[in-house]
């Protein structure tokens, strides 16, 4: 019994080790007011629709530069990531460092808890279908 014990503490460390850092669960109104920065070139919500930049609903899980109906550049469509809290919160704070070439330019500095606030924000926002 010991033995199996182990064995799932060690199987839940290596999944939680994989996925990168523990990330707060951050607060979707606080988020809601972090998102501000990002409204000249995103939106989200069920009429959320594609402007300078893509629609963000859903974006946690997708793989990058998929989104239908927007041009991506030919970095974003090539990046192979899906995102995640970790590789958006990377991505945020520095573009060209994740996904070199890409179109996006971002200069909001932003905190370690704004990011968790604004991925608690885009996590409320399931793609619409």
């Amino acid at each position: 019994m010991r033995r199996i014990v182990t064995l799932a503490v060690v199987q839940a460390l290596l999944l939680v080790g994989l996925h990168g850092p523990a990330y707060a669960a951050g607060n979707v109104e606080a988020g809601k007011r972090v998102f501000t920065k990002c409204l000249n070139c995103h939106e989200v919500g069920p009429k959320a629709r594609h402007g300078f930049g893509p629609q963000l609903n859903g974006i946690l899980g997708r793989k990058a530069g998929s989104a239908p109906g927007y041009t991506y550049s030919a970095a974003m469509k090539k990046a192979p990531l899906v995102w995640n809290e970790h590789n958006l919160a990377a991505f945020v704070r520095d573009t060209d460092a994740v996904v070199p070439g890409n179109k996006m330019r971002f200069f909001g500095f932003i905190t370690q808890g704004q990011l968790n606030d604004l991925t608690a924000y885009l996590r409320a926002h399931p793609a619409v279908r």
